[in-house]
C-alpha cells in the first residue's frame, strides 16, 4: 500500500523548476517507493548495487545516457564522480527533472552537490512518515503506541512487522555494521552503549564528556560518533536559540531522535504498554513533536529555523520556530491534564521578547483545546495543521 507523502507537492514543484532533483533522508523512510510511485516513467538504478556501480563508474555517460526521460538514481554518494557528469549533461539539455538523485548520508552528499550542481538542483529531505500520514493505516493508535511504533513505513505497510523486531534488526544491520564501518569502531560494545545511552538522553542538552565518561572513550572520539549519528539521520541536534539579550543563554544543543520508535526500542521499551507510568515518556513525546515541526518544515518548505531556549536561572521553552521576522513558541508536555504551571516558559518567553513573540503554545496529549489567555492549547495530533 503506498501512502501518499506530504513532500509530494514539493517535489513536483522542484522536477518543474531544477533540472536535478536530490533527495535525502534516513534508510528506510521511504524514499525509494515515493520516487517510484510519482515517476514511474522513468528508469530507477540503485548505486547500492554493486555491479550497477562498476558500470558507472567504468563509462558514466552511456550510463547516465541510457533513458531518454532521465533516471532515478538511488545512493548518489556511492559515486559521487557522475555527480561532474550531470552536470554537463543537464547543462546541455536544460530539461527539468531530468535526473532525481537520492541518498542517506546528508553530510556527504550535500558536499557532493554543492560542488558540482549548486543552482543545478533542488535538495528535499524525506524523513519517516508525519502524523498525519500515519493517520490513513492507523488512526486510532494512543500516543503510547506511536511512540513504541514509531514512524518508519515497513512497520505500517506491513502490519504485521513487529516494531521491536524492526528496530532490532535496523540497529544491527545499519547502525552497527555499516556506521561503525565509516568511523572504523574497533569496540562494538561501547559504540553500541553510546547509541543506547544517547536515546536515555532523548530531549536533554548534549554535554560529550559525560558520555565519555560513561562509554570510557575520549571526547574527541564521542563528538566523532555523533557526528556520524547526525549526517546518517539517526539522531538530530535542536541548536539553541541565541540573541543579544542580556542573559546567560545555554549554547549546547538538545538531543533527539529522527524517529521516536528507534529511541524507544534503544531504551528498552518492548511494548506500548511501558510507556503508560514510564519516566521516559515526557521525553519521547517532546521528541515526536519537535520532530513532527522538522517534518512540517521539510514536507512543506516552511520558512522556519528550530531553536530549544534556556538560561542559567532554568527558564525554558521546548521549542522556537524562528521566522525571522517573528517567532512562535512551543511548550511540549506528555499529560493529558492540562495544569497552570505548563505556560511558565510560554510566559516568560514573551515578556522577555515582546515584540517578537507571535503564537504561543502548549502542546500536550490531551483532547481538549483552546485558548488560555494568550496561550493556544492544542493536541499534539493537530500541532501541525492541514
Amino acid at each position: 500500500m503506498f501512502i501518499s507523502r506530504e513532500i509530494y507537492n514539493e517535489l513536483i514543484e522542484s522536477c518543474n523548476s531544477f533540472p536535478v532533483v536530490t533527495i535525502t533522508g534516513p534508510r528506510q523512510s521511504g524514499k525509494t517507493t515515493l520516487l517510484k510511485n510519482v515517476f514511474p516513467d522513468k528508469r530507477y538504478v540503485s548505486l547500492e548495487d554493486p555491479d550497477t556501480r562498476q558500470l558507472a563508474l567504468s563509462d558514466p555517460r552511456t550510463f547516465l545516457n541510457q533513458s531518454d526521460t532521465g533516471l532515478i538514481i538511488d545512493e548518489i554518494q556511492r559515486a559521487p564522480e557522475l555527480v561532474s557528469y550531470i552536470q554537463d549533461i543537464v547543462d546541455n539539455l536544460q530539461k527539468p527533472g531530468y535526473y532525481i538523485l537520492s541518498g542517506s548520508q546528508q553530510f556527504e552528499l550535500s558536499q557532493t552537490i554543492s560542488q558540482s550542481l549548486a543552482g543545478r538542483t533542488a535538495i528535499l529531505r524525506l524523513l519517516p512518515f508525519s502524523l498525519n500520514e500515519i493517520q490513513v493505516v492507523s488512526p486510532n493508535s494512543t500516543i503510547e503506541e506511536i511512540l513504541y511504533k514509531g514512524f518508519y513505513p515497513r512497520v505500517y505497510n506491513q502490519p504485521l512487522v513487529n516494531p521491536t523486531r524492526y528496530y532490532s534488526s535496523y540497529l544491527e544491520t545499519y547502525i552497527e555494521r555499516y556506521l561503525r564501518q565509516l568511523i572504523n569502531v574497533k569496540d562494538l560494545r561501547q559504540f553500541e552503549l553510546f547509541v543506547r545511552l544517547c536515546a536515555g538522553r532523548v530531549g536533554q542538552v548534549f554535554v560529550a564528556s559525560n558520555l565519555a565518561n560513561e562509554v570510557g572513550v575520549t571526547v574527541p572520539t564521542i563528538q566523532s560518533w555523533l557526528s556520524i549519528l547526525e549526517a546518517s539521520y539517526v539522531v538530530y541536534l535542536l541548536q539553541p536559540f541565541y540573541a543579544n539579550i542580556n542573559k546567560r543563554l545555554v549554547k549546547s544543543p538538545k538531543l533527539y531522535f529522527y524517529d521516536v520508535g528507534l529511541a524507544a526500542f534503544l531504551s528498552g521499551i518492548n511494548e506500548p504498554y511501558q510507556l503508560f507510568n514510564s519516566p521516559l515518556k515526557g521525553s519521547l513525546f517532546e521528541n515526536l513533536v519537535v520532530l513532527e515541526m522538522l517534518k512540517n518544515k521539510y514536507n512543506r518548505f516552511k520558512p522556519y529555523q528550530l531553536y530549544h531556549y534556556r538560561d542559567s536561572n532554568n527558564n525554558e521553552v521546548d521549542l522556537i520556530l524562528d521566522y525571522s521576522t517573528h517567532m512562535d513558541a512551543i511548550e511540549i508536555k506528555s499529560a493529558q491534564t492540562f495544569d497552570k504551571s505548563f505556560l511558565k516558559g510560554l510566559s516568560y518567553i514573551r515578556q522577555l521578547l515582546p515584540q517578537k513573540i507571535r503564537n504561543t503554545t502548549l502542546c500536550y496529549s490531551g483532547e481538549m483545546e483552546q485558548a488560555i489567555g494568550d496561550n493556544k492549547l492544542v493536541n499534539y495530533k493537530n500541532i501541525v495543521r492541514g
